[in-house]
């Protein structure tokens, strides 16, 4: 399952992106991290973050994941954009209009999340609107916990690339991807 180059760029072909905007707390870093590896998709954390990579909770989280995550640190959005030249960049944010639902995931694209506390700087959310996505929720509710937004983003991409035939599924639930002939 193609995942990341060495260089942090992904392949054409590779499954979703998730990205972690100055991540804040080890333990969500961490259960995304494993939520990546059992998706077969590739993490970008963008610094400044709150934590080591090297952090116990951030291993703890991890479990035994963690050295089979093809993992990149970006010293900031900007070297991100640089590294990766990413074709599609979701942002997940709460002020987003759009749902994920309609998205329209394709290969390759990838999930921005912001920080726990702050969540997306303004700045970025003001280059592309059109490029922000909400996870629908009730009326009066403000947020999720970082790992369960990333966990319905995983989920959602997961579901459209499945139905849309970039990845497969096989009788157990495993995913891969299309073999052609």
């Amino acid at each position: 399952m193609p995942l990341m180059r060495d260089d942090g760029s992904v392949p054409r072909g590779a499954h979703v992106g998730l990205v972690l905007h100055e991540p804040e707390i080890p333990n969500n870093t961490g259960t995304i991290g494993r939520l990546c590896v059992a998706m077969g998709f590739c993490l970008h954390l963008i610094h400044p973050a709150g934590f080591s990579v090297t952090d116990r909770a951030l291993r703890r989280s991890g479990l035994d994941y963690w050295p089979r995550l093809r993992v990149a640190e970006h010293a900031n959005w900007a070297s991100y954009r640089r590294a990766v030249r990413p074709e599609r960049v979701w942002l997940l944010c709460a002020h987003g209009t759009r749902p994920i639902f309609e998205a329209g995931i394709r290969p390759g694209d990838q999930f921005v999340l912001g920080s726990e506390t702050r969540g997306l700087p303004e700045a970025m959310i003001d280059e592309d609107p059109s490029r922000c996505l909400t996870i629908p929720m009730v009326e009066g509710e403000r947020s999720l916990n970082l790992a369960v937004a990333a966990g319905i983003a995983c989920g959602e991409a997961v579901r459209q690339l499945v139905s849309g035939g970039a990845l497969e599924s096989d009788a157990l639930g495993r995913l891969r991807e299309p073999v052609d002939g």
